[in-house]
């Protein structure tokens, strides 16, 4: 190989629209399955390829390209030579619009964490900080968490009636469910039996394992509630603190939505309706508007020392973040004393 100095710069313009400079050719041989081809290449700042082959290198070779056979064939020495490319493989890829649009129109998307078999997994009870700290992981909050700073309210507009909706109608199943777990629901405290001119109607979910999720339908009062303004924080800007660190340990608070309890006078606006009665919620249920907003606000709080030091939090998600494991022991103890 041997390059030659161009008497004058050349000017690039690629498909992006950006405009590279040339100042020396290379005249080189490329060997592709046991022949030679001569080259006359470019150099340019591009990462993404090796080499490019251009319009003048494919036509010197008579190139012909068969899309349906996913053929290439040049013509050398009066001998045609024809490559194959690989049959049947279809790109593993697809962009992140692609994979919205396939959601919004019912597809399931998995996400799929591999792993290597033969490592050691290590056991969340084994950390020496959460041993010490077992009694904020119960298993079931049980109880009435206790008078916060923080409260959940129902701020509707000036002059709304109340909204009440007739139960929706359930299958035998879910009508067994939904028993089950209004009674749940009581005997932690949750709810109470309401006489409330408000009523919102109940349906299920199907969970991933199948199980069902009770959900309260309340569209009706969301429409007429006043929209919290508190900002949740952008993903991009919580990315940014993690810069440097390599030790990481997340934590997911078990039922955070009933760690909020709701204003005495807005508990009424909670009412949702069932088959078997009338209910009320003490603690801020899901599907209400304005709930990210206000937990987003009572996490801040609570961690407000300690946000973009070591901690990052995400509605009812904790991330702490070290560049050490030393570090992050002390980072991890420090946290979990503030949660307990």
């Amino acid at each position: 190989m041997y390059s030659v100095l161009l008497p004058v710069s050349l000017s690039v313009i690629l498909s992006a629209g950006n405009n590279l400079i040339a100042q020396k050719f290379y005249f080189c041989e490329i060997e592709i399955s046991g022949k030679k081809w001569k080259l006359s290449l470019i150099l340019l700042p591009i990462s993404s390829y090796d080499v490019i082959l251009g319009m003048y290198w494919l036509s010197l070779y008579d190139a012909q390209i068969d899309c349906m056979k996913k053929q290439v064939s040049l013509l050398m020495n009066g001998e045609r030579c024809v490559f194959q490319g690989l049959r049947g493989v279809l790109s593993c890829l697809i962009s992140v619009l692609e994979v919205r649009r396939m959601w919004k129109k019912g597809c399931k998307v998995f996400l799929v964490s591999v792993r290597d078999m033969n490592l050691a997994v290590g056991s969340v009870s084994n950390i020496p900080a959460v041993r010490e700290f077992s009694d904020i992981f119960p298993e079931v909050l049980v109880v009435l968490s206790p008078d916060r700073d923080v409260e959940f309210c129902i701020d509707i507009f000036l002059g709304t009636a109340p909204i009440s909706k007739a139960p929706y109608r359930m299958a035998p199943k879910e009508l067994s469910e939904l028993k089950v777990q209004l009674q749940e629901l009581e005997d932690r405290g949750f709810v109470r039996p309401s006489v409330s001119p408000w009523g919102a109607p109940v349906l299920f979910m199907k969970k991933k394992d199948g199980t069902l999720r009770m959900c309260i339908d309340y569209r009706d009062l969301n429409k007429v509630t006043i929209k919290n303004k508190y900002p949740l924080p952008q993903i991009d800007d919580l990315f940014d603190q993690l810069a440097g660190s390599s030790v990481f340990s997340k934590i997911d608070l078990r039922s955070g939505y009933y760690q909020v309890k709701v204003k005495e006078e807005d508990v009424v606006k909670t009412a949702f309706s069932t088959r078997y009665g009338h209910y009320e919620f003490f603690v801020m249920p899901f599907g209400v508007t304005n709930a990210p907003a206000i937990f987003m606000d009572l996490m801040n709080r609570v961690f407000k020392e300690y946000l973009d030091q070591f901690v990052i939090v995400f509605i009812d998600g904790i991330l702490v973040y070290s560049a050490s494991e030393e570090n992050h022991a002390r980072h991890l103890k420090m946290m979990l004393e503030t949660l307990r």
